[in-house]
């Protein structure tokens, strides 16, 4: 039996996963990660290569050992991971700063960037899709006024996706999906366009060769064989960001497709056959793994992590009765919550807002509209509410998506650890009034991975047929339409809620829970 490997490095973890060629999951290995942010540096996400490494060598280890099988047997390994987090490298081709996929510490350099170039971000994002809110260029410009002895040094750039793939090949490339997300990078072309970084003061040469997901750049080198266990016959094959690896491991290939990808943030994407881009900036665009189709994209911050805090700030009994049982304690958490009414009895949580990428930032974390009746306000109430908001939040941004694109598909694919229980996609469906589809595979990144290590490993044709062969769905969630009537009053309750919320930020009576650069 032959089998693909991917690494995913996510936001919150990071594992491995085996797959045989018939895309039935053989093992896992997954150790969660933080990104810690630098001393006297506000907003800083780093991202700590050397442990990330470690732990990636360990999750390796561990699914191999987990699958039983001879790690000759693997064909090829790919990587997917977090967008925006890029990495830097020496002439000699070692890293020597890293950030992760939030990093907003170059707030100072976003305003001068406008204030130099007024009319910038608007002709930039023409090009790449891209606004300066997660781009690499305000954070380059950062490093070369606040680190220039690690500018100076700096030779290649890459993401950090393309990061794994470097420290098992020692090939340093990019594909469009991941690099796409730098803003230094044409949404047509789907190549670097070095003279944005010109243009703005930087270095145009650092940028490495761009290859699409499924090509291959090499094999396992001798020290990374010795360091993972891997063979040094196994394949190593470009792989892509995750969100765009999770679309390709839903089925998600063709123009008006949609889905969403439910992990640390959520995204919503929908397909495109060209690569239209929205005239106020509202709308995200990126390349698709598939040639030939760019995504639309909304982004619902923190829904994953959010769910994460509860967990671990409330639920103790919850984590240990789980334990005791075996089960994961969301599931008793969502046992809990299916018994709380629709509206969680008017709990308003206020984290994440709708998608404003000009101008986006979030309101201070809060939970409005709290009762002091335990009855009423509880850790079930408030565990439902969380669900309801990621959905409604989504909803909101499927909606401006549907405006841009003119286009509104009546089902949706659901995947990513939100939709492994029986009550979030439930309550996606009631929301958005779509029929929400689960698929088997739900941890759909990986499995997209899968794909593009098959095509690159040969064992299949392409990407789109690998897919419509793989991607199963085990069940269709259809919405209650009198369920949506209501979740409509709330939605428009919670704009209203959250728009005050803003206000207070504003006025410095709060703090932001994020805010893009330069806001």
């Amino acid at each position: 039996m032959s089998y693909l490997m991917v690494i995913d490095a996510g936001t919150g973890s990071v594992r491995a996963v085996i797959f045989d060629t018939n895309g039935k999951e053989i093992s896992i290995s997954q150790k969660e990660w933080t990104h810690k942010s630098e001393d006297n540096v506000p907003g800083s996400m780093n991202f700590d290569y050397k442990e990330g490494w470690s732990k990636i060598i360990s999750c390796i280890k561990e699914a191999i050992l987990k699958a039983k099988i001879d790690p000759k047997d693997i064909l090829a390994v790919t990587a997917t991971s977090m967008r925006e987090g890029i990495v830097l490298y020496d002439k000699n081709g070692e890293e020597i700063w890293a950030v992760a996929n939030v990093d907003s510490r170059a707030k100072e350099e976003v305003r001068e960037l406008k204030e130099k170039f007024p009319s910038i971000e608007e002709e930039f994002y023409k090009i790449s899709g891209q606004t300066f809110a997660l781009g690499a260029l305000a954070r380059l410009l950062w490093l070369k006024k606040n680190r220039p002895e690690i500018y100076e040094k700096s030779s290649k750039i890459s993401m950090i996706s393309d990061w794994v793939l470097k420290k098992l090949s020692g090939v340093i490339a990019s594909e469009p999906s991941n690099a796409g997300t730098t803003g230094i990078f044409s949404l047509k072309r789907r190549d670097w366009e070095p003279q944005m970084a010109k243009k703005v003061g930087l270095k145009s040469d650092i940028f490495p060769p761009v290859l699409e997901s499924g090509e291959v750049l090499g094999k396992v080198t001798k020290e990374a064989s010795l360091q993972t266990s891997l063979s040094l016959d196994t394949l190593v094959v470009m792989g892509g960001g995750d969100v765009q690896m999770a679309s390709l491991g839903l089925g998600v290939v063709k123009a008006d497709d949609t889905a969403i990808i439910g992990g640390s943030f959520w995204q919503q994407v929908v397909n495109m056959d060209k690569p239209l881009v929205a005239s106020d900036m509202s709308i995200r665009v990126n390349p698709h793994v598939i040639k030939g189709i760019s995504q639309a994209e909304g982004i619902t911050f923190f829904s994953g992590l959010i769910m994460r805090w509860f967990r671990d700030a409330f639920c103790l009994a919850e984590k240990m009765e789980a334990k005791k049982i075996g089960v994961d304690a969301y599931e008793l958490l969502e046992e809990m919550a299916s018994r709380v009414p629709v509206g969680s009895y008017g709990i308003i949580p206020i984290f994440s807002d709708e998608m404003n990428y000009g101008r986006w930032y979030h309101a201070a974390p809060s939970f409005l509209n709290l009762s002091i009746d335990p009855t009423v306000c509880n850790k079930a109430s408030m565990f439902r509410s969380l669900e309801e908001n990621a959905a409604i939040v989504s909803a909101k941004n499927l909606d401006k998506i549907s405006l841009f694109t003119g286009s509104f598909c009546e089902k949706l694919v659901f995947a990513g650890g939100a939709s492994k229980g029986f009550l979030w996609p439930k309550i996606l469906s009631d929301v958005t009034a779509r029929k929400v589809k689960i698929p088997v595979v739900k941890e759909a990144t990986s499995l997209g991975g899968a794909i593009a290590a098959g095509v690159g490993a040969g064992v299949f044709e392409d990407m789109q047929s690998a897919s419509k062969k793989l991607v199963k769905f085990e069940k269709i969630y259809n919405p209650d339409m009198e369920n949506h009537k209501i979740y409509k009053e709330i939605a428009k309750k919670w704009e209203r809620a959250y728009k005050k919320q803003l206000e207070l930020v504003d006025e410095k009576v709060t703090e932001s829970m994020w805010r893009a650069p330069g806001i």
